[in-house]
């Protein structure tokens, strides 16, 4: 079931809702979570109800670990005997596949196994609850009900695709008697919180996707991709998979919001970043966060010299690339942005000079967006066809339109024809539609206030109930939210607007993760 879905916006989410306050309201607590576990689990399971056990048997399990590792002498045995449990069964079901092929080809004998269906959300309520064992290990408090460690791994809001949440951030909330009463605040802030995600999908995101997928696929075939294509093809997609993954993260905390509960921010503009260091602070936050508390750190992090640091940066971003996805692209990418982190931390050490954060700026996007290819790629020959277009291998082919139009300016038409720059008609691209629409991204994404900046008057507690909210840049008042008659009116037709276009319902691209 999808958030940008009709069947979730006015079947599920009010039912689970009225059920989750009624029962709140009349003083069965205990019977509100439970609603809420089943309504979670059914959410999960209408995606594919063959897969619902495996959800529940990982709860169960990790629960059931997590008592014996609280009374056990021997801590060290468990914890490694519930990691390892938990990586199996990560490593089958998202990995089975990818090493059977690997071993195929080097082998050169075909190992047959029936293609393994990835289950949704595998990775990250895997995660959660590896550092919930590792937190007990720790000696942290966690004598948490079985009803209420249900609700921390199954959520519905943050289930699918994050972000990846601690049990000290949660729990602690759903024992709180506040969230039990209705409160037309949370209705109203998660509301508009839902809002902007859904406008930031449905209508930014889906649209950018209209003018990537074309590219990349072209790319697969071998076809040679020009150098304006190549760019404008790989900047459509860095802005749709931001305002994809941007848009699932403010739906995630507005729902959350509507029942009392709030989420750790998970995304915080990263491209307005001018390091690769900052740009790893605002992406994927709690992912980030996780690596680094439990991967990072444990491997020595940067207490034993600046040579192992950098290979311990290396070591967490490549397992930070696999964690995305079973396939050799995914671990170039990681191993791409660790080497940009290396480079990053040894400028520091080296230069210590801040650049102007203009270039600083530009030189961090660039690097960001040239990582997205293999990101974003399905083989190695369209991530290589489409660099090799972006460096201007490929030759450099503007669409007429623009040539046409430089030349009834009197601007620089006839000189880029002279140097090289050919004239003609891409299909695969519609020149001016397209790069007005990137023109419009570039615009939102760079100049206007994030969620949390537009919220930030009336929803401060973005990071939960222990951690504080990153420093926010002074916006006008005017890009601030308040409960008056006209942003309701805003905000309306931001929904309807919305609504009108999931007749094509698109899934997140997180979901793949």
């Amino acid at each position: 079931m999808l958030f940008n879905s009709f069947i979730f916006i006015f079947i599920f989410l009010p039912v689970t809702l009225f059920f989750f306050h009624l029962a709140g309201k009349s003083g069965y607590k205990r019977i509100a979570i439970a609603w809420l576990v089943v309504a979670s689990l059914f959410f999960y399971g209408w995606w594919n109800i063959y897969y619902l056990w495996l959800i529940i048997i990982s709860i169960i399990f990790n629960y059931i670990v997590g008592v014996y590792l609280q009374k056990s002498i021997n801590k060290k045995f468990i914890l490694i005997f519930g990691i390892v449990a938990n990586l199996a069964l990560l490593l089958y079901y998202k990995y089975a596949n990818f090493f059977v092929e690997n071993l195929t080809i080097f082998f050169e004998n075909q190992i047959f196994i029936e293609n393994i269906a990835l289950p949704l959300a595998i990775s990250f309520f895997t995660f959660q609850q590896i550092g919930y064992l590792v937190d007990i290990k720790k000696g942290l408090k966690t004598n948490y009900s079985f009803l209420n460690y249900c609700i921390f791994v199954s959520f519905f809001p943050q289930l699918i695709a994050g972000p990846i949440v601690h049990h000290r951030q949660m729990v602690p909330q759903f024992i709180q008697d506040t969230i039990y009463k209705v409160r037309s605040k949370n209705l109203v802030i998660g509301f508009t919180i839902f809002t902007l995600g859904l406008f930031k999908k449905v209508l930014l995101a889906d649209n950018a996707a209209l003018y990537a997928d074309p590219t990349f696929s072209l790319a697969e075939t071998g076809i040679p991709i020009s150098f304006f294509d190549a760019w404008l093809g790989v900047l459509a997609y860095s802005f749709q998979l931001y305002f994809d993954f941007s848009g699932y993260s403010d739906m995630a905390v507005g729902l959350a919001r509507m029942f009392g509960i709030y989420l750790p921010i998970n995304f915080n503009s990263p491209y307005k970043s001018t390091s690769i260091i900052e740009f790893w602070r605002r992406w994927h936050i709690t992912l980030s966060s996780f690596l680094r508390d439990y991967l990072y750190i444990p491997l020595g992090g940067g207490r034993r010299g600046g040579g192992r640091k950098m290979l311990n940066i290396m070591i967490t971003m490549v397992i930070g690339g696999m964690w995305h996805g079973a396939g050799w692209l995914f671990l170039l990418w990681g191993g791409i942005h660790g080497l940009y982190l290396v480079i990053n931390h040894m400028w520091n050490i080296i230069v210590k000079n801040k650049m102007w954060a203009p270039v600083s700026w530009l030189i961090t996007m660039l690097a960001v967006v040239v990582a997205w290819v293999p990101f974003r790629s399905e083989g190695l020959v369209g991530a290589v066809n489409i660099w090799s277009g972006m460096i201007g291998l490929n030759g450099f082919i503007l669409p007429e339109i623009y040539i046409n139009f430089l030349n009834n300016l009197n601007m620089f038409g006839e000189y880029l024809l002279s140097i090289g720059v050919q004239s003609g008609n891409t299909d695969y691209f519609i020149g001016s539609e397209g790069l007005v629409v990137l023109l419009l991204l570039f615009f939102i994404t760079l100049l206007l206030p994030n969620t949390y900046q537009f919220m930030s008057k009336y929803h401060k507690r973005f990071f939960g109930v222990a951690e504080r909210a990153p420093t926010q840049q002074r916006i006008n008042i005017f890009f601030k939210w308040r409960p008056t008659f006209l942003w309701s009116i805003i905000i309306s037709l931001l929904f309807a607007l919305s609504v009108l276009d999931l007749f094509s319902v698109a899934e997140f691209i997180y979901f793949q993760f």
